[in-house]
């Protein structure tokens, strides 16, 4: 006779679980972020006296989309390449250097470093 298997959940102490709980981000699209926010404070930190349009804001906070899920994709295939169950930092500057080209790669993998450093020294 076969048995029906139930998943049990962990949170079931009276808590919702994690999945049924509704995520109140404030994104463009499902699984997006919005940099809109970050984009306006550097322009205001370079260019004190400029502004951006909506439609360029958008523009960018595609790109910053794409260029994350690329990083990402292409470190998770190194990860899994090197049979490793752990994504390191040297899987994301791998990956880095693999889809940037020369001194944009150099320069993106140095000032990522250096804010990872300020970020674990603060």
């Amino acid at each position: 006779m076969a048995r029906s298997i139930t998943k049990k959940n962990k949170c079931s102490r009276g808590h919702q679980s994690p999945i049924s709980k509704k995520k109140s981000h404030s994104s463009t699209d499902f699984g997006h972020r919005n940099y809109s926010l970050y984009i306006n404070r550097v322009l205001k930190e370079v260019v004190p006296q400029r502004g951006i349009s909506s439609r360029t804001l958008d523009i960018m906070n595609t790109l910053i989309d794409d260029i994350f899920e690329r990083i990402s994709m292409e470190a998770c295939s190194l990860m899994c390449f090197r049979n490793r169950c752990t994504l390191t930092p040297e899987d994301i500057q791998k990956a880095v250097y693999l889809l940037l080209p020369g001194k944009l790669a150099k320069y993106a993998v140095a000032f990522g470093s250096e804010a990872v450093q300020r970020y674990v020294h603060s």
